[in-house]
């Protein structure tokens, strides 16, 4: 697995919208506001024309359009770090216009985002052998920054390889007024984060006591499962080889716009594509359109541990990861240590970088 080289200072920076851009408010003003602090932090930042653009039809422009310029920032020696502009519904289309080949003979930089993001990280990682950052886009940073944002900095800039859950997070309503309210707002938080932390015994998964601790070692893997799963099968689908050379896998999986019963169908699908074959353990991000929602008997939870089950390794729920913010930053491809007890988690990662600097 190659680790990308850490930041230096006066780094360069592309910013590109391999699926939506920042055409509308607040992502306008937040995206603003990241590049000047991004600046004001000592680095250079390219903006992508495709940034700006919104004559795509679900998507910032023509998914040619994006992948090329997705593409010649990260074959770009001047460009030191990608940051995706934003998240969105069709960059599926995009990764399908990309060479792989040539990005995996290029020398290994940053990409960092979330969400429809998971379309370039997960290849990344299982096509080219990449680590990638599943963390914030641009417009992530363009409010004040708190844990998150300061925790995904510094996993750019190689000063901490280690990030903490959160007490508390904000509910997805929450968040949508306060940044129509303010574009610059800080998280609303207001709900106190409970993990759900299922251990294998003889009678199949029971709930973890409270004052059992957890570790699980591995290699990080997973993002957003509606995209996870739209690429199984595909061209850019290289799991099971992946598997083979991979060791352990801690799959970290979150759901989007999924219902409880989307979430186990997919789940159903990856575990019959052979995709989990590796796991040793699931971390699993609380779901934004699930959240305590029940469909005929299936909610976010058994819709995950009916399937996933069977495989008889833990399985952490309602962790601090996808949409639901706030949000660890991890590094998709990193081998890596989970901690779990009670309500606290805390993955270190090893984010040495394999490339000559």
């Amino acid at each position: 697995m190659r680790i990308p080289p850490s930041l230096k200072p006066g780094a360069t920076i592309g910013i590109t919208a391999p699926s939506f851009g920042a055409t509308i408010e607040p992502y306008k003003t937040r995206f603003a506001e990241a590049i000047r602090l991004f600046r004001s932090r000592g680095y250079k930042v390219i903006i992508g024309e495709t940034c700006s653009k919104s004559d795509g039809l679900g998507i910032s422009t023509k998914p040619s359009v994006a992948a090329k310029e997705l593409q010649d920032f990260y074959l770009n020696p001047d460009i030191q770090a990608i940051i995706s502009c934003g998240g969105g519904e069709l960059m599926c289309e995009t990764v399908g216009c990309l060479n792989f080949e040539a990005i995996r003979q290029a020398p290994p930089k940053w990409f960092m985002g979330y969400s429809d993001n998971t379309n370039f990280i997960h290849p990344l990682v299982t096509l080219c052998d990449t680590a990638a950052i599943y963390g914030p886009t641009i417009t992530g940073f363009g409010k004040p920054w708190e844990q998150p944002e300061t925790a995904a900095v510094a996993l750019l800039e190689g000063t901490s390889s280690t990030v903490h859950g959160y007490p508390l997070f904000q509910l997805p309503e929450a968040g949508t007024e306060a940044k129509e309210a303010n574009p610059l707002s800080r998280y609303i938080l207001t709900e106190k984060k409970k993990l759900r932390t299922y251990l294998p015994d003889s009678n199949g998964l029971r709930p973890a006591k409270k004052t059992e601790r957890i570790r699980l070692e591995g290699l990080l893997l997973g993002g957003c499962l509606d995209v996870l799963n739209n690429l199984a099968g595909t061209k850019l689908d290289n799991q099971k080889t992946f598997n083979s050379h991979s060791g352990d896998i801690i799959w970290v999986l979150e759901a989007c716009d999924y219902n409880p019963m989307d979430i186990r169908r997919a789940l159903w699908h990856l575990d019959s594509c052979g995709w989990f074959e590796s796991a040793k353990g699931f971390v699993i991000g609380r779901p934004l359109a699930a959240w305590q929602q029940e469909m005929m008997g299936v909610d976010q939870y058994n819709a995950v541990t009916d399937i996933l089950g069977r495989h008889n390794i833990p399985i952490v729920m309602d962790a601090d990861v996808g949409h639901i913010s706030p949000a660890m930053p991890l590094v998709m491809g990193s081998k890596a240590s989970v901690r779990v007890k009670g309500n606290s988690i805390e993955v270190t990662m090893d984010v040495s970088s394999t490339v000559k600097q």
